[in-house]
């Protein structure tokens, strides 16, 4: 074994004992090469250390720098990071995915926690990606290239889908489910999606809870806040009046009443957390 291989399987076990991630998960971070979906070294990381900073650059390109819990950079000027692995690994976890599930991935950047669930799913599962950056979409595709059964797209979400999905990780901060992403669902399905705030002083950045909802049946959906979190804003796919509404939900407290998600027409009241045109949040 390399040292390298030894470096992915300490931080595996990094992320295990820090986001309480789970068997499938960690095998995918101890193999994946992360380095390989990442712009050349070296880089500019950002920790916990660095809240509120632009980052800080390693000292050389030896890629061991990107095995820890931290924040690379893609795009530093735009705010554009790929993730630190225990805010990104526990929304993976949550899908609960399996070999040969079927997943679409919004928001793919440049395919590494793509690569991560193509690794779980395997060659009879199918990873869909979309990336609304037309130059990282092409790069993602690239990366993925050894993954035949990953696709990549140069999309935001809101392009019709054919297919149906047994995972959907939103990986960009929205005000709201697309009802396609909630038909699209298989009849256990899970989406995972940020629903989040954003205000112009926090420029790209939003701010608000990941939150799993999981299709019971035909059309009912349970729902679970899984973390507060900071995350890229999503492009196209916010709605103004919803913003607004999200911020007033995030200020009566630090925790999101919500156990399941509903579509039916109905008055807002007390058990509506965040109530919307075509969807509500609450007990």
């Amino acid at each position: 074994m390399t040292d390298l291989s030894l470096q992915r399987q300490y931080f595996s076990e990094e992320i295990r004992i820090c986001a309480n991630v789970r068997t499938a998960a960690l095998d995918a971070l101890a193999i994946i090469p992360r380095e390989q979906f990442l712009p050349p070294g070296p880089w500019i990381i950002r920790g916990e250390g660095d809240a509120g900073g632009s980052g800080r650059a390693t000292p050389d390109a030896d890629p061991r720098h990107v095995y820890h819990n931290i924040s690379v950079a893609i795009d530093p000027d735009r705010q554009l990071f790929n993730g630190g692995p225990v805010a990104v690994a526990p929304s993976i976890d949550a899908l609960e995915l399996k070999a040969g599930h079927r997943v679409l991935h919004i928001g793919c950047g440049l395919g590494y926690y793509t690569a991560l669930m193509a690794h779980i799913v395997g060659p009879t599962g199918r990873v869909f990606a979309l990336e609304v950056d037309e130059a990282l979409a092409k790069k993602a595709k690239s990366n993925l290239a050894a993954f035949g059964w990953a696709e990549v797209r140069h999309g935001n979400g809101t392009e019709p889908l054919r297919e149906r999905f047994d995972a959907i990780f939103m990986h960009a901060g929205v005000t709201h489910p697309l009802d396609a992403w909630l038909d699209a669902l298989t009849a256990d399905g899970r989406l995972v999606l940020p629903i989040t705030a954003s205000m112009p002083q926090m420029e790209r950045i939003s701010k608000g809870f990941m939150f799993v909802i999981t299709k019971n049946g035909a059309e009912a959906f349970d729902a679970r806040p899984l973390n507060l979190l900071a995350i890229f804003t999503a492009i196209g796919l916010r709605d103004d009046a919803l913003n607004s509404a999200i911020g007033a939900a995030l200020m009566k407290g630090p925790l999101a009443p919500v156990n399941r998600l509903r579509r039916d027409s109905h008055e807002p009241g007390p058990a509506c957390w965040l109530h919307g045109p075509t969807f509500c949040l609450g007990m």
